[in-house]
C-alpha cells in the first residue's frame, strides 16, 4: 500500500536515494544553465522519483525508474532527441512502459482497479490493462509535444510519423511492463519487513 517515506535501507535503496538528490541539484543546474523551463521539467522529475519508495517497490524497479526518467529528461534538456532523432523510440519504450506500470501499481492501492492476483488471467489482466494506461499516456504525452510546440517552444519536433511511432514503442513499452507485473509490483525487502513488524505487532 502507499506509504511514507522512510530511511534507506540497504545500498541499493542508498543508490535510488542517491539518484533523487541528483534529481534536486539537476533542478538548479538545469534552471540556470538551459533556462526556467529546464528547471521546471527537472523539478517534475525529481518529484515523480519519489513514486517508487512511496508505492513501496523494489530498490531495482527504483533505480532502473530513476535512471531512466534522468536520461529521458536531460536528453530533452540537451537537445539529443533533435540531434539523434531514433534516440526518442527507446526513451518512450522505456519511460512510458515504467510509467504504465507505475499508474497501474497506484491505481490498485488505490483501488481503482482489481488486483490482477483476485481474477482468474492475473498476467493477462495485467498486461492488457498496463498497456491500455500505457496507450492513454502515450497520447496524453503526444498532446503535451503539441502545445509545447504551438504554444511554448516551436523547436519542439512534432509530426505525424513521429508521434505514431512515439506511441507505437510506447505501447510495447507498457505490455512489456504488464507482463513483468509481478516484478514490478513486488515490495521491496525493507517494505515487507515494516509490513511483517505491523502485523506481528496488531496481532
Amino acid at each position: 500500500m502507499i506509504s511514507g517515506l522512510r530511511r534507506p535501507s540497504g545500498a541499493a535503496e542508498v543508490l535510488a536515494d542517491a539518484l533523487r538528490a541528483v534529481a534536486l541539484v539537476g533542478i538548479v543546474v538545469a534552471g540556470v544553465g538551459w533556462g526556467p523551463l529546464s528547471g521546471v521539467s527537472l523539478a517534475l522529475v525529481a518529484g515523480g522519483m519519489l513514486l517508487p519508495r512511496l508505492l513501496g517497490l523494489r530498490p531495482s524497479v527504483d533505480i532502473a525508474f530513476g535512471i531512466v526518467v534522468l536520461v529521458a529528461v536531460w536528453s530533452s534538456v540537451l537537445d539529443i532527441y533533435l540531434t539523434t532523432r531514433w534516440w526518442d523510440l527507446p526513451m518512450h519504450f522505456l519511460t512510458n512502459g515504467l510509467c504504465a506500470a507505475l499508474l497501474y501499481i497506484v491505481f490498485v492501492q488505490l483501488g481503482v482497479l482489481a488486483d490482477a492476483e483476485t481474477l482468474p488471467r492475473p498476467l493477462v489482466t495485467t498486461a492488457v490493462v498496463t498497456l491500455a494506461l500505457g496507450m492513454a499516456l502515450g497520447v496524453v504525452w503526444e498532446v503535451f509535444e503539441w502545445v509545447g510546440h504551438n504554444f511554448i517552444d516551436n523547436a519542439i519536433f512534432v509530426g505525424y510519423d513521429d508521434s505514431i511511432g512515439d506511441m507505437v514503442w510506447g505501447a510495447a513499452g507498457a505490455l512489456l511492463a504488464g507482463c513483468l507485473m509481478r516484478h514490478l509490483a513486488g515490495p521491496s525487502t525493507a517494505a515487507a519487513r515494516c509490513d511483517n513488524i505491523l502485523l506481528s505487532d496488531e496481532a
